[in-house]
């Protein structure tokens, strides 16, 4: 008989296509095996009447970064992480912030610095490129070898919007490499010329900051982004969509065959634009962009969750306190072009998608495990995370679908003042949380140390079956005889 070190026994396995009763072995820190019953082990767990899942993987967080204009998130990445595991997860992957005239070896060991001695889950890095320049680009084959292989760029905020151009370029590489760019896809020039607009006609309180970022701005950003994926011929994934017509357009290339992948956040499900309309400064608190839309806009983005139009639903969690450290780092009652964009969420995102999603019928619990851990694994290079089998990280997250909370700002563990979540009613919650075999979380205490994460070094992003796009150009060249690679 095998000895294992942990034997969770008695609950009810959900993977992302299957649920079943079983046991799970656990040795070394992985996976060795999943049968009906398991005797044994040096410490048992029992989950009868709880659900068994892959640990959560949120691929979409701000932690110990600063902003464009200077201002650092309220969560390192010991806050970040423990905020995290309470939530459900048991890896993430914040990002890694270039900015301009920072060199990328600069910019990893920033990081490096602040995760390694912190992080009590697993993680990685998205590298943001700010500054595309020569020898920028001439650094990126270092990184992929070090197994970063997402990018992110912007096409708004003019501190990090790289342009068409410079997109192209990070594109090219990232096809040369096998490495997926994730983009901000909201139309500058357009944003800008609502801002001048509001400004002239004295509408600057927080909740014009929602009108001053129109669909039509996120709409044609996201057509545009594709469109240079597409003569590239290179994987995209569009962070955050928020509107209806992006949804759509995304729906759209992926069933054209676009190499393509998308996200939604539980902001554009549960929030919206009236959120801004608070009053005093209250309404600051709901300052992010893309910004919070209408209620007919939640539910057509559900119907996207429900139909696959969205790989994953992650928290975009970018923490700024209501004081002068973050939201009003330039002052109080600024007008809101000057309060910092960005809410936080990473613990309530999985007890969120679970309640509103799973508890309330509109998702499966396989469902579940796709939009919150499996998918992220398989777009993001997560090799050995995201599943229950035999081989594989034991990352899993035992959870209570019965259990009824009201959220407060305690069950957050984060470093802020406030969650935008306050009051809300959720059914289902995480009662413990495994990294690598090892108890992260257990019935609300903290059972990991400081730095027990590790760095995860990924793969490629598995595309599938997804044909791609062939510009006819360089057919027509490659028929001139001249092979020209986009």
């Amino acid at each position: 008989m095998a000895d294992f070190d942990t034997v969770i026994h008695g609950g009810t396995l959900v993977t992302a296509g299957e649920t079943f009763k079983a046991d799970i072995g656990i040795c070394g820190g992985t996976i060795a095996a999943i049968c009906d019953r398991i005797v044994g082990g040096e410490h048992r767990i029992d989950a009868g009447g709880k659900l068994v899942l892959p640990g959560g993987i949120e691929g979409h967080c701000h932690i110990a970064q600063e902003s464009s204009s200077g201002v650092m998130t309220s969560d390192d990445y010991y806050s970040g992480s423990v905020s995290a595991a309470f939530g459900g997860n048991s890896c993430f992957i914040p990002f890694a912030a270039q900015h301009r005239g920072q060199a990328i070896s600069e910019v990893i060991a920033t990081y490096d610095s602040r995760a390694i001695p912190n992080a009590v889950i697993d993680y990685s890095y998205h590298l943001i490129i700010s500054d595309p320049s020569p020898s920028v680009l001439a650094e990126l084959p270092g990184v992929f070898e070090r197994g970063i292989t997402s990018f992110k760029v912007f096409m708004t905020y003019d501190l990090m919007n790289i342009g068409d151009g410079g997109m192209l370029d990070i594109l090219a590489l990232a096809k040369t490499y096998g490495a997926l760019t994730m983009v901000h896809a909201e139309n500058n020039e357009m944003v800008k010329w609502m801002n001048r607009r509001f400004a002239a006609a004295g509408l600057t309180e927080p909740r014009y900051h929602a009108l001053s970022r129109p669909e039509l701005a996120e709409e044609e950003a996201i057509n545009r982004a594709i469109s240079l994926a597409k003569l590239v011929d290179t994987p995209l994934f569009i962070v955050h969509v928020s509107t209806r017509g992006g949804a759509e357009i995304v729906r759209r290339e992926k069933l054209a065959g676009t190499r393509l992948f998308a996200e939604t956040c539980p902001q554009y499900l549960a929030l919206t634009r009236a959120d801004l309309d608070r009053s005093g400064m209250e309404g600051a608190k709901y300052v992010c962009s893309p910004p919070l839309r209408d209620r007919e806009t939640q539910e057509a983005l559900w119907q996207h969750i429900r139909t696959g139009t969205f790989e994953s639903v992650s928290s975009d969690h970018a923490p700024y306190r209501a004081d002068a450290t973050g939201k009003f780092s330039n002052g109080v009652d600024v007008p809101y072009a000057k309060i910092a964009n960005g809410m936080p969420g990473i613990a309530m995102r999985l007890p969120y998608l679970f309640s509103e999603g799973v508890a309330k019928g509109r998702i499966t619990l396989g469902d579940f495990v796709r939009l919150s851990s499996a998918n992220a694994a398989r777009v993001f290079g997560l090799d050995r995370k995201g599943s229950l089998m035999p081989g594989f990280d034991a990352d899993i997250a035992i959870w209570n679908p019965e259990e009824r909370r009201k959220v407060t700002l305690a069950d957050q563990h984060d470093n802020m003042d406030y969650t935008p979540f306050e009051g809300m009613e959720f059914t289902g919650w995480p009662e413990l949380v495994m990294n690598r075999g090892r108890i992260v979380v257990e019935k609300g205490a903290l059972k990991a140390a400081r730095g027990q994460g590790q760095f995860v070094a990924r793969k490629p992003t598995d595309t599938g079956t997804m044909p791609g796009y062939r510009a006819v150009e360089f057919v027509v060249a490659a028929a001139y005889g001249h092979e020209v690679a986009p």
